[in-house]
């Protein structure tokens, strides 16, 4: 954190598959963070986003910080299915204040995106919004 503290993350990977949909939707009481992480290389991942987003803001707290995440930037613009513009305009047509792009394999922008959600979520906990002893990601890849 700026101010020198540390926060540790409790983080969730559902694997966005549908048959694990029943039992994350528990985890969204407690979440003060949900990364919804397409791929770019694959459309179909990103039209799921919107059905998560949408259990994401029934079920879990409504200050949770949701952050969009399109994975596997590394890959040559060819391969890509989904541009930058059309995540950076679901993220702003859907009031998602963090949009990021990244690279599981190449590593860039990966810690950026933990650093940025925690950033946000202990201002919450500062503001108290979050108690810190409740406070989990769920990470979702939609892939």
């Amino acid at each position: 954190m700026q101010d020198g503290k540390q926060i540790k993350l409790q983080i969730w990977d559902t694997a966005g598959q549908e048959s694990f949909r029943s039992i994350t939707q528990s985890y969204y009481r407690g979440a003060a963070g949900a990364l919804l992480v397409y791929d770019i290389s694959r459309r179909e991942t990103f039209e799921h986003v919107s059905t998560w987003l949408a259990d994401v803001r029934r079920h879990a707290n409504p200050h949770t910080t949701v952050v969009l995440v399109g994975n596997k930037c590394d890959l040559d613009g060819r391969q890509r299915q989904v541009t930058r513009d059309e995540g950076e305009k679901f993220a702003r047509d859907n009031d998602i204040p963090l949009f990021i792009e990244t690279s599981a394999k190449s590593a860039e922008n990966v810690e950026e995106v933990f650093a940025q959600t925690a950033e946000d979520v202990y201002e919450k906990i500062k503001s108290g919004v979050f108690s810190p002893n409740e406070v989990l990601f769920v990470w979702f890849y939609l892939y």
